[in-house]
């Protein structure tokens, strides 16, 4: 009986872990970052939390679109449609990389599994069901880039956001097209939120790079596992190839900041920390700049 009632504790703890996406790992105490790896062909378990994780990550306004217009879709916010998109391809093609190039040794359901919870969980949940230290540097590369990019804006996820990635890659399609506008499902998307989402990109970068150059520096480890980290922590997910508790004081303060940033978010960082200046009528004279 006591049994029974430390597992139902412990599986409550991963639920709401998994929907607030915090990745807090409690089965990790048995065996050090074995996280739910002994789960990874358990169909209930890979399902329940995966959903909690997509479920918190999408976003509340997300919900209240899904709760006032239910399968009406040409209703839904444009955010919301946007999310749905983005969510869905980090979802869908991260797990087929998976399952063709990185599980291929593994059967076949357990392969479909494995595959499907590594691309959910680094938005940012922070549990695994494989051995994330024998991915190959591209699988390890390709859960860095999802960490960083995490959930979606009022949700209960970290990292620079699905809709900041939408925005930069709109943008981009915009001027190989030679468009005027930036525009998601006939909304244009305001110059200023373009301004914001390459702000907030660039802000996430450089101290993803910095921090990971630093600490590899440090600490004498390979540039890959220490940019492992730093994403994991600035994108608040939890992940790690089970290097954080031997690294030092130094590399232990930049993966706090690094938390404490990734956790306040970067617009509201920038906009508490710069004063708002009043407008004039002036400008400086214009003058067009050579990039790419």
């Amino acid at each position: 009986m006591t049994v029974i009632f430390l597992y139902t504790v412990l599986f409550d703890a991963y639920s709401i872990s998994a929907f607030c996406n915090a990745g807090f790992d409690l089965i990790g105490i048995r065996t050090p970052f074995s996280s739910l790896t002994s789960y990874s062909v358990q169909p209930i378990v890979n399902l329940v939390i995966m959903v909690l994780i997509v479920v918190g990550g999408i976003g509340f306004l997300t919900w209240e679109d899904i709760k006032n217009h239910k399968w009406h879709l040409k209703k839904y916010r444009m955010q919301s449609k946007v999310i749905f998109m983005v969510t869905g391809l980090l979802i869908f093609l991260p797990a087929l990389y998976f399952f063709y190039f990185e599980f291929s040794n593994v059967p076949l359901m357990e392969r479909v599994w494995v595959s499907l919870f590594q691309s959910v969980t680094p938005r940012t949940a922070g549990f695994n069901t494989a051995d994330l230290t024998l991915l190959s540097e591209v699988g390890q590369m390709l859960i860095i880039i999802l960490m960083l990019i995490g959930g979606s804006p009022g949700s209960t996820a970290g990292g620079m956001k699905t809709t900041t990635l939408a925005v930069l890659v709109s943008s981009a399609l915009s001027v190989f097209r030679k468009k005027e506008h930036t525009h998601f499902f006939g909304r244009r998307i305001p110059d200023d939120t373009i301004k914001n989402a390459a702000t907030v990109f660039l802000m996430y970068i450089v101290l993803f790079l910095v921090g990971g150059m630093v600490i590899s520096s440090t600490e004498d480890i390979p540039l890959m596992t220490a940019l492992f980290e730093t994403a994991s922590a600035i994108g608040t997910v939890g992940l790690s190839l089970g290097i954080t508790p031997d690294l030092g004081l130094v590399s232990h303060i930049i993966l706090i900041c690094l938390m404490f940033l990734g956790r306040v978010g970067g617009l509201t960082l920038i906009f508490a920390t710069l004063s708002e200046k009043k407008l004039n009528g002036s400008k400086y004279p214009q003058e067009k700049i050579t990039v790419g």
